[in-house]
């Protein structure tokens, strides 16, 4: 529930944290929980909106929690790793959102975050944030 609790507090909405624990609701069915299931357990609607579209973005990355990461693979010793760092944007967005309704870029823009996140995944990458149409 810890790692629940965390994505929570990065999207500002902590607060819920609890309610979220109360439900049962872990990163195993985070991606099954629609408008009516988070109106259901009392979150305001613009929260629940900022949070379905958390989920969304979401799309395949996996939320981990801090034990997943210094857990029983942990090593004392220093190592190298490589590290690339890639920003991605979406060519000719400005020009194509004052052809579409703010809705229709909205979807472009999910759609756009979707692929490139499972592409991310595929490598067995992460993505830290979403801008705009910016990764």
């Amino acid at each position: 529930m810890q790692q629940i609790a965390n994505w929570l507090k990065s999207l500002g909405l902590g607060e819920y944290a609890q309610r979220f624990a109360e439900n049962c609701i872990d990163a195993s069915v985070l991606r099954d929980l629609t408008d009516q299931d988070l109106e259901k357990i009392g979150i305001p609607l613009g929260h629940r909106k900022k949070m379905l579209r958390a989920i969304a973005e979401l799309s395949g990355a996996v939320l981990t929690s801090p034990q997943a990461v210094t857990g029983a693979n942990r090593q004392d010793t220093a190592e190298r790793r490589q590290l690339t760092v890639m920003l991605c944007d979406l060519v000719g967005s400005t020009a194509l959102s004052a052809r579409l309704d703010p809705e229709d870029m909205r979807a472009v823009i999910d759609a756009y975050h979707a692929a490139c996140a499972g592409i991310v995944a595929t490598y067995d990458g992460f993505i830290t944030d979403f801008r705009g149409d910016g990764i």
